[in-house]
């Protein structure tokens, strides 16, 4: 009798796994972490660079330089959009998004799980909510030259978009979402290091969020 409740609770653990199996997105891979992370740094290493560069003081960063000359009429939001800044930064996501889908594509291809089912659906959704909002929320800073605010939104919205999509993917997201969110607000009380704070969320952090990703679920 005993061994058969035992059998019972197992066959129920197992029946509840693959059920969770079934409602979240489990396919996404460490290594994509790892990927965009490393995208960030490189990113913000150019961006570092044409900072140093062009205003000839590399302990300003960029929120804080566009903020100050602002003030004095000396920066537009056309040049904010049209510099090599606005480049980088385009390139560093095309080139995240990129290696990110591709390592995502793989991981879905060994699990047996479609890239593009109705959880990966709903998984999108409730990242793209917060990512849309604080979209226009960071296009209104940029119209009223609130510029400094940018880096600490960035982070904290895209914090947001992860706690929000943690319930359809593996849990671990959830924490990344809050260390996201945490450093976006200290990052308000030192607004003049924003290129700083976006390498440690965005580059740093995703790159520790993969390794320790890789290591408990694709690791042989």
């Amino acid at each position: 009798m005993n061994i058969t409740n035992q059998e019972h609770q197992e066959d129920l653990h197992h029946i509840k796994q693959m059920m969770e199996r079934s409602s979240r997105f489990i396919s996404l891979s460490g290594l994509s972490g790892i990927a965009a992370g490393s995208c960030a740094l490189v990113g913000a290493y150019f961006a570092y660079d044409v900072i140093s560069t062009s205003r000839g003081n590399i302990l300003k960063t960029l929120d804080t330089t566009i903020y100050e000359t602002s003030k004095t009429g000396n920066v537009s939001i056309e040049s904010f959009m049209g510099n090599r800044l606005f480049v980088i930064a385009v390139v560093t996501f095309i080139a995240s998004f990129l290696l990110s889908f591709l390592f995502t594509y793989l991981r879905s291809k060994k699990t047996n799980t479609p890239l593009w089912g109705s959880t990966s659906k709903r998984l999108f959704v409730n990242v793209m909510i917060p990512m849309i909002a604080g979209g226009i929320y960071l296009l209104k800073l940029i119209e009223n030259e609130a510029y400094g605010l940018i880096a600490p939104g960035c982070l904290i919205f895209y914090g947001l978009a992860l706690v929000n999509a943690s319930k359809y993917t593996l849990g671990e997201v959830r924490y990344l979402g809050y260390c996201q969110i945490a450093l976006g607000l200290i990052n308000l009380w030192f607004v003049g290091f924003g290129l700083y704070f976006w390498a440690i969320g965005f580059g740093i952090l995703h790159i520790l969020y993969g390794m320790y990703m890789w290591n408990k679920y694709e690791r042989e």
